[in-house]
């Protein structure tokens, strides 16, 4: 595979991840529907702004009517994935969502007709390992302090993931990628909004410009993945995302106070080993 696109998909994977911890941090003075909207409301405006710039032209309907299906498929992962961040800690909500390069894989072969070949298979496998090595090796005090509707909806949130990441991979190859990073967040922000307005707090105003963060993070780590997934197959870059516990762990720990434990480095030591795997020829 060639590195262009595995360094693109990795550096979306971290900015995402610092999104992420962003939102964790809001999602602890507002509904989870609020977050959804303002992260994607703000996600607009910037992704306006960058399309007013560039101009990359008006999308055909075709464009329109498959980003749209991505668009319903968006809302579900967003609001599953922040309703997990606001009830798990960062790392272990990263590391549960870690199911879906299984089912990106599985998707790829299904719709879009890719050859897995066994490189790509065993990376899977090694990562998925790390996984349960940092779930199954949690102390018996954290285990009973789980939240298991958070684990049900990272779980969720795996899967509708995985299938929007391979629709992603469907569309790159064909429309532009800031239609496709528009969409993204217009019309997430659009189907939203009812959500959000029924479930708005009071808005701190000093909490705006995070919002304004996670918009401008959100459409450069999309970016960063349309452009990825234009270039490889979506099976070969899926294990790269396991490289988002690293992040999880290390923003955990300086910011959340989150304190890793030997499971979750010793799980980040195999998932490190997989994203290298599929790296490589």
């Amino acid at each position: 595979m060639q590195y262009g696109p595995a360094l693109r998909a990795a550096a979306g994977i971290a900015v995402l991840s610092i999104m992420d911890a962003v939102i964790k941090g809001m999602s602890a003075y507002y509904p989870t529907f609020q977050v959804t909207f303002l992260r994607f409301a703000c996600g607009t405006v910037i992704a306006t702004g960058v399309v007013a710039a560039l101009r990359p032209g008006w999308p055909g309907r075709e464009t329109v009517k498959a980003n749209l299906l991505r668009s319903v498929i968006a809302v579900v992962t967003a609001v599953s994935f922040f309703y997990a961040l606001g009830q798990l800690p960062l790392a272990e909500t990263l590391v549960l969502s870690f199911l879906a390069p299984m089912f990106i894989a599985l998707f790829g072969v299904l719709l879009l007709r890719e050859r897995v070949d066994p490189k790509i298979i065993a990376a899977i496998v090694i990562g998925f390992g790390g996984t349960l090595v940092v779930v199954l090796g949690q102390t018996e005090e954290a285990s009973a302090a789980r939240s298991w509707p958070g684990v049900g909806a990272a779980l969720l949130s795996a899967i509708t993931y995985a299938l929007s990441l391979v629709l992603l991979r469907q569309r790159a190859q064909r429309d532009k990628y800031l239609h496709i990073v528009y969409f993204q967040n217009i019309g997430p922000a659009v189907l939203s909004m009812p959500f959000g307005l029924w479930a708005w707090q009071p808005l701190n105003l000093g909490h705006l410009a995070w919002f304004m963060l996670m918009g401008v993070l959100g459409v450069i780590g999309h970016v960063l993945m349309a452009t990825a997934y234009a270039k490889a197959e979506a099976a070969r870059l899926a294990p790269l995302e396991y490289t988002a516990l690293i992040w999880a762990v290390l923003i955990g720990y300086g910011v959340f106070a989150e304190i890793p434990t030997w499971a979750t480095l010793a799980g980040g030591l195999l998932i490190v080993l997989a994203a290298l795997l599929t790296s490589r020829r």
